[in-house]
């Protein structure tokens, strides 16, 4: 956070009787941009991209359900369709507006879905690795086996403890494990907004444990595709190149969409905003036109 300026206001609105939680970067007269992070992460992790695109709109990063400082559900499976309902809400409170969605992972294939259902209120959608998990990763075993699985996951997180860092380097140490292409200011800055400290002063990160839990039921590649195929907006599909997803266009995963740039960038991991944030910058800003 090289810039010297004031950083976003924090608010909270509600979906699902849950307190959620979103950063606001200001320049509220300008067009709305909703940035939506992945699974585990938080909405500090578009600070980055916020700097650079606050001038031309008004910003907002929202903490998904279960992570950042939004509430945890209760009884929840975290399923795409809440994640879905929670951006409606704020699309709602936030007002109607020229709109344009971001998301990075879990966060791409939530502002996906949206642009699909609601395809008349998005202007632009970006989508950063989000087009779902590689084929080797969808389970092909049968439903009843699937689901005798996901009991005793849930079982398991029930008695999962939540760890604890005897301090934030610690906590910084696993952060830069868990992707080597940060450098060190990054993963100190993720580290400090991504953690919270605990009252016998040890530090664990944000999110329930809970979110780690996969549905039983497979990805459905037909609901998707038919969702995928409504988006009338200009979409860009961002992936890096030494990520663990695959090549989308190889299994044909990007065959639904009517208007869509596909561009690799290389050397970049899952997190390509961070491993390579002058490319994606540049290629953001070709595609919105700023």
């Amino acid at each position: 956070m090289a810039e010297s300026i004031i950083g976003p206001t924090s608010h909270y609105f509600y979906s699902q009787r849950l307190k959620l939680h979103y950063v606001d970067w200001g320049n509220g007269g300008k067009p709305l941009m909703i940035m939506v992070h992945g699974g585990r992460d938080h909405c500090r992790n578009w600070d980055w991209l916020a700097l650079k695109f606050r001038r031309h709109y008004h910003v907002i990063a929202p903490d998904l359900r279960g992570h950042g400082d939004s509430d945890w559900a209760v009884g929840s499976p975290y399923a795409m369709i809440d994640y879905v309902v929670d951006l409606a809400q704020l699309i709602s409170a936030l007002g109607p507006q020229p709109l344009t969605l971001v998301g990075h992972s879990l966060g791409g294939a939530i502002v996906l879905q949206y642009t699909g259902v609601f395809p008349e209120r998005v202007q632009r959608v970006v989508a950063i690795e989000g087009l779902g998990p590689p084929p080797a990763m969808i389970s092909q075993a049968p439903a009843h086996e699937r689901m005798a699985n996901w009991v005793a996951a849930m079982q398991s997180l029930a008695q999962r403890k939540v760890r604890e860092y005897a301090s934030i380097e610690e906590a910084l140490a696993r952060m830069r494990a868990e992707n080597p292409h940060l450098s060190l200011e990054q993963a100190r800055h993720l580290t400090i907004h991504g953690t919270r400290r605990n009252e016998n002063g040890t530090y664990s990160w944000k999110f329930d444990n809970y979110v780690r839990s996969a549905s039983p039921y497979q990805f459905n590649i037909n609901d998707a595709e038919e969702i995928w195929s409504r988006i009338q907006c200009p979409t860009l599909l961002l992936r890096g190149s030494e990520s663990w997803t695959v090549d989308w266009e190889k299994y044909n995963r990007t065959r639904a969409f009517r208007h869509a740039k596909i561009v690799t960038i290389p050397n970049a991991g899952h997190w390509v905003h961070h491993d390579r944030l002058e490319e994606t910058l540049a290629v953001m800003r070709d595609f919105l036109h700023v």
